[in-house]
């Protein structure tokens, strides 16, 4: 899709003044680099359409809009990040179960991943996985690693085969909600924020776990809301992208590389950070909840998110690496709480999902699951779809595109399958357990979610006009708010009632 130079300038300029007041932006620049990004992945999901040709040119960016759907690169098979690439449109590899599965392993053995944590003034329980939770899935060393983080303030890499430990816990110092992130080009790195106030890069290479860096969510300044990280880094030729519940949006230099020992070392700089409000927006929305707890995404040179007030930007990052610091050229406004990851389509329109809290009129008019064309910023609204029952209601689920539809859930039950041109609801059901929370994800025409109370749910989503047919469902037990895993005939999720699961079709 293409973009209007002319009036991205002149929209970047003007925005400029709103945010200047309270950007506090660092920007430095190394003078040599290493760009040890891989090529585009060869390897593709069912049905997907074929990769360029040896023909086409490369690529020349950050994201290349080819491999929306796709893997994450070459370097490390797996599903790496939230959502899977920097679209967040990747959900997994089949085969994956299509009748009733066997429940292959559960750990701990005996459940019982829980911590006590602090949340808005009053310290609970928290047990198991919740939202996002989605854990890594990955091949290293010759055997599948699942990866996650869980609210008993443990990081936790298993075996996929059998459950068991292959390192030790890597404890922070409070309960962890968001996904990790597996560096993407073959470096043994694993990036995950925690409830602490910190983010971390953690050593895969060592016999246990170990902390190279972690960022403070105090490290910049102005910062709103509060110390959490809930959202699933990016790392793209060297820089690591992510956004913070202290409301600001990060840039780090990585610079990694290897120790005289072999070992893996890393020497990042913060060299960009901007908030992820502005004047206006506090203005409108009318308080300072306005923490990004999305997981950012980049289209070609331009990286998105949103946060809870509802706000979404695009930055343009075409000359980070030649010391350009980014700037904006995208801004709307939801009207209420915007968690939900961005999605991006392969013509760069953005599907976002805002829940319905405030009731205010702006969330009214726009509703709650958009589709957005960031390439006309006076009036970027494609379609909306609204959800607006008795408060709360709307999507706090991250949306997934499938062929010609986009999937939605929203927090009272109701899955949608909206027509990804028209914004038509082609069909729409309700799951017996209520409130879903967790991310849709569809592999090999299945569409997997879970409910509330406990139950994962398979549906056939093959013809996408066809109101889809129940496959099976599985009683697990515990709130099901963290998105699974799909990875070759296995599914891995946690679930509320403090224990992780694995599903298997053998």
């Amino acid at each position: 899709m293409s973009r209007t130079g002319t009036f991205r300038l002149l929209l970047a300029g003007a925005l400029a003044l709103i945010v200047g007041g309270l950007a506090t932006t660092a920007y430095a620049l190394r003078n040599s680099w290493t760009d040890l990004s891989s090529s585009p992945a060869a390897e593709v999901e069912s049905g997907a359409a074929a990769p360029p040709s040896s023909a086409t040119p490369a690529f020349v960016g950050w994201s290349d809009p080819a491999l929306v759907g796709k893997p994450w690169g070459t370097k490390v098979t797996g599903l790496l990040t939230f959502r899977g690439n920097p679209t967040r449109t990747y959900y997994g590899q089949g085969p994956v179960p299509r009748t009733m599965p066997n429940h292959k392993w559960q750990f701990p053995k005996s459940g019982g991943m829980c911590a006590m944590s602090e949340d808005k003034g009053k310290t609970t329980q928290w047990c198991g996985n919740g939202w996002t939770g989605q854990p890594a899935v990955f091949e290293r060393d010759g055997r599948t690693w699942v990866v996650f983080g869980a609210y008993d303030r443990n990081i936790h890499f298993l075996d996929a085969a059998t459950g068991e430990r292959i390192m030790p816990d890597f404890k922070t110092g409070d309960i962890i909600k968001g996904s990790v992130t597996v560096d993407p080009d073959g470096y043994p790195l694993l990036y995950s924020g925690s409830r602490d106030n910190y983010y971390r890069v953690i050593a895969l290479d060592r016999d246990v776990p170990t902390e190279l860096w972690k960022l403070s969510a105090d490290a910049v300044k102005p910062t709103m809301w509060n110390d959490d990280w809930d959202g699933s880094g990016l790392i793209i030729d060297d820089y690591l992208f992510e956004g913070g519940e202290n409301s600001q949006f990060h840039i780090v230099k990585l610079n990694r590389g290897y120790d005289a020992n072999g070992k893996v070392t890393v020497n990042p700089k913060l060299v960009f950070n901007t908030p992820g409000w502005d004047a206006q927006l506090l203005k409108d929305f009318g308080d300072t909840n306005v923490s990004i707890e999305n997981s950012v995404a980049i289209y070609k040179n331009t990286v998105y998110f949103a946060n809870s007030g509802g706000l979404v930007q695009g930055w343009d990052i075409s000359g980070l690496k030649e010391g350009k610091a980014p700037t904006r050229t995208f801004r709307f406004w939801t009207g209420d709480d915007t968690d939900a990851s961005i999605v991006i389509d392969e013509d760069g329109f953005l599907y976002v999902g805002s829940e319905y809290e405030r009731g205010n009129a702006r969330s009214r008019e726009v509703g709650q699951m958009l589709k957005l064309d960031p390439s006309m910023p006076d009036n970027p609204v494609v379609w909306s779809v609204k959800d607006q029952g008795s408060k709360p209601a709307g999507i706090w689920g991250t949306p997934a595109l499938h062929k010609d539809i986009a999937i939605f859930d929203t927090t009272g039950g109701d899955v949608l399958g909206i027509d990804r041109t028209t914004g038509t609801v082609r069909w729409k059901f309700r799951v017996p357990g209520n409130e879903t929370w967790q991310s849709p994800v569809v592999v090999d025409d299945t569409l997997f979610i879970g409910d509330c109370s406990g139950v994962m749910h398979a549906y056939d989503v093959a013809d996408t006009s066809a109101q889809p047919k129940l496959l099976w469902e599985m009683k697990i037990g515990g709130c099901i708010e963290a998105t699974p895993a799909v990875w070759k005939g296995a599914m891995y999720f946690g679930t509320r009632a403090g224990a992780f699961h694995a599903l298997s079709v053998s």
